[in-house]
């Protein structure tokens, strides 16, 4: 059996990146530039503070009526977050 070395994984820099969010946006996660997967870690501290993920389907995201200017319905799939929020952060 051959052996492959494995090279440590570098960061994706345009995750890494701070951007800043729409003034929708920062009224959940704040005004300040932020990489995206901060975003998303402060986004699930919201949703989990507020109790906003679906009893029924764990995976869906009940929005508020801070969220549902950003999502721009009543729920979303965890997987589609992340694409509607992409929207909101330049």
């Amino acid at each position: 059996m051959a052996t492959t070395a494995k090279t440590a994984r570098k960061p994706n820099a345009a995750f890494m990146k701070p951007l800043t969010p729409s003034d929708t946006l920062a009224a959940v996660v704040g005004a300040k530039p932020l990489p995206r997967t901060e975003v998303t870690k402060k986004l699930w501290d919201y949703i989990k503070k507020n109790n906003l993920q679906d009893p029924e389907n764990r995976r869906n995201i009940n929005a508020d009526d801070k969220l549902r200017p950003i999502f721009g319905k009543d729920q979303v799939s965890m997987f589609e977050m992340t694409k509607l929020v992409s929207a909101h952060l330049k």
